[in-house]
């Protein structure tokens, strides 16, 4: 009798053990660590959007990653601009510009550049830095969340980065994207691809290639240019 209490007794220590294991394993995967793409490490939830992973992080920290030098070395600026062609004199929209970081190299190429964001503090910080460097080219363009702002044709290309898995309610987005646009002209999208990478949001923020291409078929694009090869981190999608 006593080793049939014995054995009992040792049966449910080892299940309570193996309980506790488990809930502990459970615990470390709810606080994963994820990076978004500020390039700062934070704890996974499930509950958070892609915005408010972003701005667990003050402004000007943003700023300085979004600028960072570990930043050019994956967007790789200067190889997108090539693959985008000839941008002397065209009307360029920046949706999400934030810091400036496509912005400035926009209009440095020649393009009149709407520089177009939702937040007021990389308003504010984009106006400053265009009036140091005395820069040239670029409209500063207070946006609302669901509406990019565009009158009629008044653009040859809008660009976005980084910015479209933030974007809520995408076709019906686009479809007043695509209206601002000229009927030669073009949507840019570049963003993550949705699996793990040392860059970006936590996956379940990404939006698959195949899923934005639906999206903006919905949205009354017809003609795709998809690159999957360019950069190491993104694909880019060019859409008329």
């Amino acid at each position: 009798m006593k080793t049939k209490h014995f054995l009992l007794a040792t049966s449910l220590l080892l299940s309570l053990s193996a309980c506790k294991q488990q809930n502990k394993k459970s615990n470390n995967h709810d606080a994963e660590q994820t990076m978004e793409h500020d390039g700062k490490h934070h704890s996974q939830d499930s509950t958070k959007t892609a915005n408010d992973y972003m701005h667990q992080s003050k402004t000007e920290d943003l700023i300085k990653r979004f600028e960072s030098p570990e930043r050019d070395a994956y967007q790789k600026p200067e190889v997108v601009l090539e693959y985008l062609g000839d941008l002397e004199g065209k009307k360029i929209m920046d949706i999400g510009a934030g810091s400036g970081y496509f912005s400035v190299k926009l209009a440095e190429k020649g393009a009149q550049v709407i520089a177009a964001d939702v937040d007021d503090e990389f308003q504010a910080a984009l106006q400053k830095r265009i009036e140091d460097n005395n820069l040239k080219n670029i409209e500063l363009r207070k946006i609302p969340y669901d509406c990019p702002d565009l009158t009629d044709n008044e653009v040859d290309m809008v660009m976005i980065v980084n910015t479209y898995h933030h974007i809520e309610n995408r076709s019906d987005y686009f479809k007043k994207v695509k209206k601002g646009i000229k009927p030669e002209g073009e949507l840019v999208v570049i963003d993550y691809f949705k699996k793990e990478l040392p860059v970006g949001p936590p996956v379940n923020h990404k939006i698959d290639l195949e899923t934005v291409k639906k999206e903006l078929k919905e949205a009354g694009y017809a003609q795709f240019d998809i690159n999957t090869d360019l950069l190491p981190y993104q694909f880019i999608i060019r859409a008329k």
